[in-house]
C-alpha cells in the first residue's frame, strides 16, 4: 500500500518500540516508588497519633501517578521538550498524594511533621489556605523530594502533597465537576456562587474546629505547628 504524498513511513522496529515502552515504564516506576515512600510516612504519622494520642488527624488519603496520556497532555500544554530529563525538571506533580484532614490545624501540623523529616527535601510550598485562589480554592500544596534506592542507585523523586480539610475537599470536588461540565467556560453567576460556597466552607471549618477545641479543653494533639513559609510553586 502506497504512502500518501508528504507523509514519512513509521520505521521504528519492534525492538525499538519495546525499548521506548520499557524506558517510559521505568520513568513512571520511580514516581510510583517515591509515592509509596511518602504514603508510608503519612501512614506512620497517622498510626502514631492514633496509638499515642488517641486521635486521628487524617480522614482520608488518596494518591495517583499521572497516566501516560495525562502526562503527554501536560507536556504539550506547557510547551516543553518531550524528553525524560526535561519532564523530570519541569513537571513536579507526576506523583501526587492528597491528605484530607479533620481540621485546618491538623493540615498544618501534618505538613510540619512530614517536611521536617531528615530525608525529605522541600522544593516548594504554596499555601492556598492562608491565601486562597481567586475562585475560593483552598489547600496547602508542597513539592517534596524523597530518596528512592534502586538497584542502579539513589534517585530523588519529587512528589506533590496536598493537605486540606473535609470542607475544602468537598468544595474542590464540586468545583472540578462544574468546570468539567462547562469545559472550563463557567457562567459568571456560577462562579460567584462557588466563591460564596468557599466562604461558607471556611466558616464551617472555623466553627467545627472551635467546637472541637471546646470539647477537648483547647488541647492541641501532638504539639503546636512550627509554621509553614509560603513559597510559590
Amino acid at each position: 500500500m502506497s504512502m500518501p504524498t508528504g507523509e514519512q513511513p513509521f520505521t521504528a522496529t519492534l525492538a525499538e518500540m519495546r525499548a521506548m515502552r520499557d524506558e517510559f515504564q521505568r520513568f513512571l516506576l520511580e514516581y510510583r516508588f517515591g509515592l509509596q515512600e511518602v504514603e508510608t510516612k503519612i501512614t506512620i504519622l497517622r498510626d502514631e497519633f492514633q496509638l499515642m494520642h488517641d486521635y486521628n488527624p487524617i480522614e482520608h488519603v488518596s494518591s495517583r501517578v499521572k497516566t501516560p496520556d495525562s502526562l503527554a497532555e501536560k507536556v504539550a500544554r506547557r510547551g516543553i521538550e518531550p524528553d525524560f530529563p526535561t519532564i523530570r525538571q519541569h513537571i513536579t506533580d507526576v506523583a501526587g498524594i492528597r491528605v484530607t484532614c479533620s481540621f485546618v490545624a491538623d493540615a498544618y501540623r501534618l505538613f510540619d511533621l512530614l517536611t521536617t523529616q531528615d530525608d525529605i527535601t522541600v522544593r516548594a510550598v504554596k499555601d492556598y489556605i492562608a491565601v486562597p485562589k481567586d475562585n475560593g480554592y483552598k489547600s496547602l500544596h508542597a513539592i517534596v523530594e524523597v530518596p528512592v534506592f534502586l538497584s542502579s542507585g539513589r534517585v530523588d523523586v519529587p512528589v506533590e502533597v496536598q493537605f486540606r480539610t473535609i470542607a475544602m475537599d468537598f468544595w474542590a470536588s464540586l468545583e472540578h465537576k462544574i468546570y468539567y461540565k462547562y469545559d472550563k467556560q463557567v457562567p459568571s453567576p456560577l462562579l460567584d456562587s462557588l466563591r460564596d460556597a468557599a466562604e461558607t466552607a471556611a466558616e464551617l471549618d472555623e466553627r467545627m474546629e472551635r467546637l472541637h477545641r471546646e470539647v477537648h479543653g483547647g488541647e492541641v494533639h501532638g504539639g503546636e505547628r512550627a509554621g509553614a513559609t509560603p513559597v510559590d510553586v
